[in-house]
């Protein structure tokens, strides 16, 4: 009997081929879904028959009511070192071997740039205008140089983010919980001495805060309506860390000059969220970690996750 391996939210299709899936001795079947899975029964359902599941990032939890409904699942990989959607006790439970993957922060580093620098300049406005014989010109840009730049989380992806801010000639302020003036000198970054201080200053603030029960709703209504009528807000780290509803006010309201977004309350996105056309906001669909160097480390760690695990010395445990 094959070893068999499903591969969750292959959106693009592409997990077959940006890795060998051989495992020399075996015989390994590999399925790829490229359809997210509505409900627990569905996936439950389509995993009835596999001995191995990868899932990308946090896109698929994993928790008792799921685990214990497998008996056939050994080993779970999901694409980085830390995922909050696993419950490791029940996967213990079950006899399932979790591992993980290493992770780059460059891709989500990329993508908060591309989302703010879309926002500033207007692109998608002025993009759809020029394909449709729409005016030529109708927005005025923001300017970068010599603005504020204020960061929620100066981690390994805030910090990147703020040295690309540097480079613009931007002034960066930081903030979090636990940050230290020290720390945020060593990226050439002020230490705001609070949140509101920095939501009141900045010209553009982004989010890089882990999700945790202290930064769940940490920008609520309070603290959106501290923002500049011209400031903009970027997330790429985890929707929860914004109040949806109050965000969506301030779009609609203009209390804000925009957003730019790429993590969301559902995902994927329902057809009818309010977010698919909520104003003044540029939307992205999770593609923070999607990238192409990105997902040939994933999968080609994945494979070799597999044949660690079938040769009884499993590598990158988790849990």
């Amino acid at each position: 009997m094959p070893f068999r391996c499903a591969v969750l939210d292959d959106y693009q299709g592409v997990a077959t081929t940006l890795a060998d899936w051989s495992v020399p001795g075996e015989e390994l079947e590999v399925v790829s879904f490229t359809e997210h899975f509505g409900n627990e029964d569905e996936l439950v359902s389509a995993l009835a028959g596999f001995d191995c599941v990868v899932t990308l990032r946090e896109r698929v939890p994993f928790p008792a009511t799921v685990l214990d409904r497998l008996p056939r699942l050994r080993l779970l990989i999901a694409s980085g070192m830390r995922n909050s959607v696993i419950d490791y006790a029940a996967a213990k439970a079950n006899g399932v071997t979790v591992c993980g993957t290493e992770s780059s922060s460059t891709p989500p580093v990329e993508l908060t740039w591309a989302l703010l620098l879309g926002l500033a300049r207007g692109l998608v406005e002025e993009n759809t205008a020029l394909r449709e014989g729409g005016p030529w010109q109708s927005t005025v840009g923001a300017d970068l140089h010599g603005r504020r730049l204020g960061l929620l989380g100066l981690g390994k992806i805030g910090s990147r983010v703020a040295r690309v801010g540097l480079a613009f000639g931007m002034e960066v302020s930081a903030w979090s919980q636990n940050l230290t003036e020290e720390r945020a000198a060593e990226v050439g970054a002020r230490r705001a001495s609070s949140r509101e201080e920095l939501l009141s200053e900045s010209d553009f603030v982004s989010v890089h805060l882990a999700l945790s029960e202290r930064t769940r709703g940490l920008v609520g209504a309070d603290e959106l309506a501290l923002l500049k009528p011209t400031a903009y807000l970027i997330n790429t780290s985890r929707a929860a860390i914004v109040d949806q509803d109050a965000l969506l006010a301030a779009l609609r309201e203009g209390r804000i000059a925009g957003a730019g977004v790429d993590v969301f309350d559902v995902e994927p996105l329902p057809a009818d969220h309010p977010m698919r056309t909520a104003p003044r906001l540029l939307a992205t669909p999770h593609l923070g970690y999607v990238s192409r160097a990105n997902y040939e480390r994933y999968y080609r760690q994945a494979v070799e996750g597999i044949r660690a695990y079938l040769t009884g010395a499993p590598v990158r445990v988790l849990g």
